[in-house]
């Protein structure tokens, strides 16, 4: 069976490995150690529980309801407004998105540099969404 350290767990979750840690020693998520004393966490468990964390259970925000099923929560890095239509930019953990939409959805939403939001991709379009 595979395993994997609390690092790589963390980076197949987005989550920091501090956050990854945290969430093992409450409990969440089962842990071993190998014979040189590092914690691992079973493939299994690690799949169920990414399961459990990407539908929302035990997070902070509710997640809206969309048709939409890949997220991106990030922060919006850049807004560059036309006068028909806009580009924004979001950096998720190692992801960067960019999203042609209209300037009107832009200003609906008061998307700016810094806040957080949430790019969901289907097909070929980026949706945004404020969060």
């Amino acid at each position: 069976m595979q395993s994997y350290t609390i690092g790589q767990a963390a980076r197949l979750l987005g989550v920091s490995p501090d956050t990854a840690r945290r969430w093992a020693d409450a409990g969440r998520v089962a842990t071993h150690r190998d014979e040189a004393g590092r914690r691992l966490i079973d493939g299994r468990a690690l799949a169920a529980f990414s399961i459990e964390v990407g539908q929302g259970a035990g997070g902070e925000d509710e997640a809206p309801y969309t048709s939409a099923r890949n997220a991106f929560p990030g922060i919006v890095t850049a807004v560059k407004l036309g006068d028909v239509a806009a580009q924004v930019e979001i950096q998720a953990g190692p992801h960067r998105l960019v999203s042609l939409l209209t300037r009107e959805a832009v200003e609906e939403l008061g998307l700016e540099v810094g806040m957080r939001a949430t790019a969901r991709v289907k097909s070929t379009s980026v949706h945004i969404d404020r969060t």
